[in-house]
């Protein structure tokens, strides 16, 4: 049986194109969470006041890889200590949040923070929230499968490829080419 998972972590072009290349997968949809407004458009959730955060909503199968193994992944390809920012990418849009659909995700994302934090990796402190999921609203068509898409737009080549590669090197048993 599948499960789903709603992550944010920044653009989610660049989220997107990570995990859909992890074996496991089959399905990762960006969107918007954690807000208000129903329904909301890509430049309102930019503009900050719907509350809304930029995610993808991942389908996976645990048989082949787990929770925490996802969570691996979210921990180590974003700065999980950088509040409402990833990058040049600022504002309430680009927070760090995990969305949890059960109380065993709670439990495991509650966990897994606490062990990131106390591991020294990060000198700064995790600001990560972790959220009951409430909605999920899919963006906009030319925001599915940005990267597979744009592979040569200047940000694909110099944001997202950099973490692709570190998702090869760093996570070389869960990578799978899409």
């Amino acid at each position: 049986m599948l499960e789903t998972v709603t992550l944010a972590g920044g653009c989610f072009w660049c989220t997107e194109a990570i995990f859909k290349r992890l074996k496991g997968v089959t399905a990762v949809i960006p969107g918007y969470s954690g807000g208000k407004k129903p329904n909301p458009s890509y430049e309102e959730v930019c503009s900050g006041t719907t509350g809304h955060a930029e995610v993808i909503q991942i389908e996976f199968d645990p048989t082949i890889i787990s929770y925490d193994k996802i969570l691996d992944v979210f921990w180590h390809l974003h700065n999980p200590t950088t509040p409402n920012q990833q990058g040049n990418d600022i504002g309430t849009q680009y927070r760090s949040a995990i969305f949890y659909h059960s109380e065993n995700q709670k439990q495991i994302a509650d966990k897994s923070k606490e062990e990131l934090e106390k591991s020294g990796k990060y000198k700064d402190k995790i600001v990560t929230t972790i959220e009951p999921f409430s909605n999920f609203y899919k963006a906009e068509n030319y925001h599915q499968n940005y990267y597979d898409k744009n592979k040569s737009a200047p940000y694909c080549q110099v944001i997202i490829d950099p973490k692709i590669q570190k998702l090869m090197k760093e996570f070389k048993k869960l990578y799978s080419p899409k």
